[in-house]
């Protein structure tokens, strides 16, 4: 897993290969000790790494996504029409409603992040009388704005400020 991707969100589900690298040693002049400033060290393709991931992201295309609930909601008849537009503001995307014995139920999904909220909330329109059950699903695709989250690391989409930083040790934004 990598830690921190395009928008600061972990990466799952990600491999990388190496398929070719530009390295040619030179060691040192001719009969002397090894002179690191004349090759590249292993030190030198760790601090790269994380720019050549940055630029492999971007082309691939990622995307941010977020745990979505599975739901199963029942109340009763006469509050659905209330319960409805409640579960639309929340980003829920019900299924067809089933009637019985003057109770509708109705199952779809909604995002992770509002599931509490759904339950703190259904009291009001169902008059207390709503049944919510609710578990993990999968993960989907962020709707709307992608959510953005602050870097903890160095940061390799900021080129300049990232080299200068690792490998200088020049303090950016009051971080090391």
């Amino acid at each position: 897993m990598l830690g921190e991707g395009l928008r600061g969100w972990p990466v799952v589900d990600c491999e990388v290969t190496l398929v070719r690298s530009g390295y040619w040693p030179r060691q040192s002049h001719s009969h002397a000790v090894f002179d690191k400033s004349m090759s590249s060290t292993a030190g030198d393709f760790r601090l790269l790494t994380p720019l050549v991931l940055m630029t492999a992201l971007r082309a691939a295309g990622t995307v941010v996504e977020e745990p979505v609930h599975h739901f199963r909601l029942g109340v009763p008849a006469e509050a659905y029409g209330a319960v409805l537009p409640l579960l639309g503001r929340l980003g829920a995307v019900p299924g067809a409603p089933r009637a019985a014995g003057g109770t509708y139920t109705v199952e779809g999904e909604i995002p992770a992040a509002h599931v509490h909220e759904l339950g703190r909330l259904l009291p009001g329109p169902s008059r207390g009388e709503g049944v919510l059950e609710t578990e993990f699903a999968a993960y989907r695709p962020v709707r709307g704005p992608v959510p953005e989250r602050s870097r903890t690391d160095a940061d390799p989409l900021r080129r300049e400020e990232y080299l200068l930083r690792v490998v200088r040790g020049v303090p950016v934004d009051g971080r090391r």
